[in-house]
């Protein structure tokens, strides 16, 4: 499995100035690619709404050596609710500490060196007050379970992740790919894990090859496949093929064909501006406004 590499998270927001703002001025991401679409995608990558959406790919480099968040905006939607499923994501860079400070942005501290602070929409962020690597700070992922053998029994057995460590006590593994990657933390809640309108989707890229083997697989041990082996589409550029899957708790994982996306994937350097011209351009506030309606919750 030493192919497979973590590529991203995605998060749906609902006030994309805001959010954009978070990630550029706090925790000092660039725009890697901006994406408009007129219509949902088949693979539900924007969640189940069939309306105009946009992506944006934000973080600290090329996706081919960085772990990179998704943002997923859908024009119609002011806001979600969050479940609780995703429980943060962990960075380490002194620098982002000093960000929030500067900009009066919340923090609190956890414990000694590392704070918490939200990004709009209610998304946890953990933020290590440690020298930033020169790798990528981005250093893990961590995800609700309930139970911490059923999820150690998938991702480990069946998704071929090696365990970093194991924690019976506080009920949490860490598990990736490679020492140098993001990893995923599965923390056990002691309960179901809801995950709401806000839920989110990580995604993985292997060769392309092994994309009809993970689907095999999972139909043989009878788990859940949410969208069989598919080609998905971006006008003007490569199209890939995906499978998406999910955990025993629900969660959304994407499996992508490395070969394709790493075309598909290169850092636009026009898109920091198509972000700007598209929030420039998007009127959705201002057409509830004028109806005197609040832009709906999904």
């Amino acid at each position: 499995m030493g192919s497979r590499r973590a590529l991203h998270y995605v998060l749906k927001v609902g006030d994309r100035p805001a959010t954009v703002s978070f990630y550029r001025d706090i925790l000092g991401m660039k725009v890697l690619r901006h994406e408009e679409f007129e219509e949902g995608c088949k693979a539900t990558c924007n969640g189940p709404y069939d309306g105009k959406w946009s992506k944006t790919m934000i973080g600290y480099g090329s996706e081919d050596s960085h772990f990179v968040v998704e943002l997923t905006y859908n024009y119609g939607v002011g806001e979600y609710r969050l479940g609780s499923d995703f429980r943060g994501l962990t960075l380490q860079s002194s620098q982002f500490v000093a960000n929030a400070r500067r900009l009066n942005w919340p923090l609190s501290e956890v414990s000694s060196g590392l704070f918490e602070t939200v990004a709009p929409g209610g998304y946890k962020f953990y933020l290590e007050d440690k020298e930033q690597p020169k790798t990528d700070p981005v250093q893990k992922v961590t995800l609700a379970i309930s139970n911490l053998q059923t999820s150690i029994s998938y991702w480990s057995e069946l998704l071929g992740m090696t365990i970093y460590n194991k924690d019976e006590v506080k009920k949490n593994v860490l598990l990736g790919y490679a020492d140098n990657q993001c990893k995923l933390e599965l923390q056990e809640i002691g309960g179901p894990v809801d995950h709401a309108t806000a839920f989110g989707r990580i995604a993985f890229a292997c060769p392309k090859e092994e994309l009809p083997n993970i689907e095999a697989l999972m139909k043989k041990e009878n788990q859940k496949i949410l969208t069989p082996l598919v080609s998905l589409d971006t006008p003007g550029k490569a199209t890939v093929q995906v499978v998406i899957l999910a955990d025993p708790d629900g969660h959304e994982i994407c499996f992508v064909e490395d070969e394709a996306f790493q075309e598909l994937s290169q850092t636009d350097p026009s898109a920091d501006k198509l972000l700007n011209d598209a929030m420039v351009a998007d009127k959705s506030e201002e057409w509830f406004a004028k109806r005197k309606m609040q832009k709906p919750s999904a």
